[in-house]
């Protein structure tokens, strides 16, 4: 319980009151550990289901497999009978903007920006555009 509570401090929310719903959400990653976490994250509270999204077919039917181990640990964190079910829902996970940007080739370096004087830059990008014509 008291991973928990450290896990709702981070939170800061203000002042309203904090539901089983947000405890259950913030004590997931806490209860399965970082690896599965990483792949996974807690959606929301149905009653006392957990719904949690993963990646593929592959971590959903792996985790189904280790759902008793995974309530006794979030009994363990929660207490008894907040979470009473876990499912697990395919979820894709979206490119992060880094990736997206890595995705596009970058433009060639144009050397005529090394040339300080604009004049002579505009006559080389003028005759280089000539010659490739």
């Amino acid at each position: 319980m008291e991973r928990a509570s450290k896990a709702i401090r981070r939170l800061r929310l203000p002042g309203e009151p904090i539901d089983d719903a947000q405890v259950a959400c913030a004590a997931w990653a806490l209860s399965v550990g970082r690896k599965i976490a990483g792949h996974t994250r807690a959606a929301r509270m149905v009653r006392t289901r957990l719904v949690v999204e993963v990646e593929d077919a592959i971590w959903q039917r792996q985790l189904f497999t280790l759902t008793p181990q995974i309530l006794a640990k979030l009994e363990q964190s929660l207490g008894r009978g907040v979470v009473e079910q876990v499912e697990f829902r395919i979820v894709p996970r979206r490119r992060e903007p880094e990736r997206a940007a890595a995705a596009v080739p970058a433009l060639a370096p144009d050397e005529a920006s090394e040339i300080a004087d604009p004049v002579l830059r505009s006559i080389y990008r003028a005759s280089r555009k000539k010659a490739l014509a």
